[in-house]
């Protein structure tokens, strides 16, 4: 038996978490347990149906500064409860799971899953990550600019990091989804007719939904009944509000607050919408190709990996409104190009970002730790 513990700041609602529940949910081998420690509480939405399919998740409140108690409690975990693998997630969870773990016969693996940004560095981590990397089997990262970023900033050589993307399961709608999603069509009188933008992310400066508030602007004044779907909420809501009202568009952005379980909004779709000034690989996204969903993507992080433009959809410069009105438009207009961005998504999706192949690159890095 291979006891691994995920080592995480907490199981909120977020893309690290749902990887994190992926593993979890999708291990096909009775050779392979998980536990989940936090070392931040509250626990979070992700974790309370992890705990009742019987999931251990253990949790700590972490101290402000460096927290050097932290390290014994983990280093004491470890030890009681005889894991095999710590498998932590993101970068402070990393910094304290590879110290905890040193002279034990503990495997060390350190996924990143995203960068702030702007992204930036320090001293302190030039000195400290290449001994973390040193007392480390295994680092992967979501996305080929997330390893850039590691190395740049992390001072991490590039040949020590492993590519495996985040893999979700594919969306599927049931009759019950089709009604509900022909109710919010009613709820939010949308008529069959008109081209309906859409996305789902938490209402943060990063997302750049003003960006999406204008070019639905621009779509309208085009002359095309264009309404803009944005599902999440956040910090940014006034300012979201604000630019609505500037641009004279109150009438054709929907704000549908925070939404537990989003998925029948896809069914609203017809392009997806994702402008960030900086990605990972986002879940969303992957949720949307595995729908067959035309999508067009700011050229940031790991967008460009997940969306081949011209091929599975559209790649626009960050932050270019013409731009990504333009590529509205193009596809808008061409039946061809929706068909064919459709097909190549989801084949895509299933060859690359699928959860049985995240699933299966995560157990054969595990299995080749012992």
């Amino acid at each position: 038996m291979i006891n691994i513990a995920h080592l995480t700041f907490d199981m909120r609602i977020g893309g690290t978490e749902q990887v994190i529940m992926n593993i979890v949910n999708g291990e096909r081998s009775n050779d392979i347990r998980h536990r989940i420690l936090c070392i931040e509480t509250p626990l979070g939405p992700f974790g309370q149906p992890l705990v009742k399919q019987g999931i251990t998740i253990d949790s700590w409140n972490r101290k402000s500064g460096f927290d050097r108690q932290l390290i014994k409690h983990i280093r004491a975990y470890l030890q009681t409860h005889h894991i095999d693998i710590i498998h932590c997630h993101q970068y402070t969870p990393w910094s304290y799971g590879a110290l905890a773990a040193i002279g034990l016969k503990t495997k060390v693996i350190f996924t990143e899953h995203g960068r702030f940004y702007p992204d930036s560095s320090s001293w302190k981590r030039k000195i400290i990550n290449p001994v973390l990397a040193f007392f480390t089997d295994h680092i992967t990262a979501i996305s080929n600019a997330t390893r850039s970023a590691l190395t740049k900033y992390e001072f991490i050589r590039a040949d020590q990091i492993e590519l495996v993307y985040n893999g979700i399961a594919p969306l599927t709608f049931s009759a019950d989804d089709e009604l509900q999603i022909a109710i919010y069509k009613q709820c939010y009188q949308l008529p069959d007719d008109c081209l309906v933008l859409g996305t789902i992310a938490r209402m943060d400066p990063i997302k750049n939904h003003e960006l999406m508030i204008k070019v639905c602007a621009a779509i309208n004044r085009s002359g095309i009944d264009c309404r803009l779907v944005i599902v999440g909420d956040g910090e940014q809501r006034t300012k979201i509000e604000h630019t609505i009202q500037e641009e004279a568009v109150c009438s054709k952005v929907i704000l549908t607050g925070y939404k537990s379980e989003p998925k029948c909004f896809f069914g609203l779709f017809d392009i997806f919408l994702l402008t960030s000034f900086s990605e990972g690989t986002s879940m969303t996204l992957l949720e949307a190709m595995s729908l067959g969903i035309p999508s067009i993507v700011s050229n940031v992080g790991g967008n460009p990996e997940v969306i081949q433009d011209q091929r599975s959809g559209l790649v626009i410069p960050s932050d270019d409104v013409e731009a990504c009105t333009s590529a509205v438009l193009s596809i808008y207009h061409s039946a061809q190009q929706q068909r064919m961005f459709a097909d190549n998504a989801r084949a895509d999706f299933m060859q690359y970002f699928h959860v049985d192949v995240m699933n299966q690159s995560f157990n054969q890095i595990y299995k080749s730790c012992l």
